[in-house]
């Protein structure tokens, strides 16, 4: 039987690993996809809005010539602490359900890449998924077309093409700004009524000049109501239009998993679905069941960043130090 078990090998999870090595226990992370998944999923050229400092983990320095790091600094750091550390990770294998008790050790079923199956006995278990490959969904008609993702890698694939970008948040901005400079013809449309106050301030200046000079087509206040091949259907004041469009990028915001804490039977508040847990030790009401990262937030992943997430393995290493 494991001592404990990660799910998910993001940095919050990471995090929680090194925190549980420095109280003699060695956790067993089990991750769906390739390690920091999220991360790798950012597009390509992202700079974080964070500083160096604020990603660090296991008291390792992050070092880079840049104010603020570029995802693939992030992916180079946090492999490589990884790596210095010997974690033991188990890739691209699911844990598709939580049962048993804290009593007899909990039973976690999981799933290869190649669909085997299998079953891991911990004391302890620590559900540190992420939300990256949970989207929100628009819910419209045509979504579900191949023009439509909800993720954004490059500019290069657009170039000459007119791209819609549903959002007004840093992603969708980021990308509205590198499909403009790759030559697409970019159209925003976002809910709210002006700019996103959590817009990169040095970003956007620039932005808000593109769209004065008529670079970037801006519409506030307005919503994607329908998709097609060649078009999109904007709601805006009463009235909706059409446009051209050949591709669209609902960069909409991403929720966590919540299936695995309701295997488990986990509690959560009725009003907006956070897991009811400790916040001085993050156990939920399932004892020895605990919670790292964006688990802990509500239905807005972006309560809960690397910077704040990353310090929860501490708080649930302090906890099972407390109790053994």
């Amino acid at each position: 039987m494991e001592e404990a078990v990660i799910i998910g090998a993001g940095p919050c999870g990471l995090s929680a690993a090194l925190e549980l090595r420095r109280i003699g226990i060695d956790p067993l992370i089990i991750e769906k996809e390739n390690m920091v998944h999220s991360i790798y999923l950012y597009p390509t050229h992202l700079q974080f809005f964070s500083t160096p400092e604020l990603l660090e983990i296991g008291g390792y320095p992050f070092t880079t010539p840049h104010e603020k790091p570029y995802r693939h600094e992030a992916l180079h750091y946090y492999r490589t602490v990884a790596s210095r550390n010997e974690l033991r990770i188990t890739a691209y294998h699911e844990v598709t359900e939580i049962h048993g008790n804290d009593e007899s050790g909990y039973k976690l079923n999981v799933r290869s890449r190649t669909g085997n199956q299998r079953e891991v006995t911990a004391r302890r278990v620590i559900v540190a998924t992420g939300y990256f490959d949970r989207p929100n969904e628009l819910g419209i008609e045509g979504e579900e077309l191949s023009k439509v993702s909800h993720y954004f890698r490059e500019a290069h694939p657009y170039a000459g093409t007119k791209v819609t970008v549903i959002g007004g948040s840093n992603s969708a901005v980021d990308a509205a700004m590198e499909l403009l400079r790759a030559g697409a013809e970019v159209t925003v449309v976002y809910r709210g009524q002006t700019y996103s106050p959590v817009i990169k301030p040095w970003v956007k200046p620039i932005f808000e000049s593109m769209v004065n000079k008529g670079r970037i087509q801006m519409w506030f206040d307005a919503k994607v109501t329908r998709i097609t091949e060649d078009s999109i259907f904007v709601a805006k004041e009463g009235t909706e239009h059409e446009l051209a469009s050949d591709f669209v990028l609902a960069l909409t915001g991403f929720r966590p998993d919540r299936s695995l804490l309701r295997s488990i039977g986990a509690r959560f508040r009725d009003d907006d679905e956070i897991p009811l847990y400790n916040p001085e030790t993050m156990e939920t009401t399932c004892p020895g069941i605990y919670i790292a990262g964006v688990a802990a937030s509500g239905r807005d992943a972006n309560e809960v960043f690397i910077e704040t997430g990353r310090l929860h393995g501490r708080w649930i290493a302090q906890h099972i130090e407390s109790t053994r």
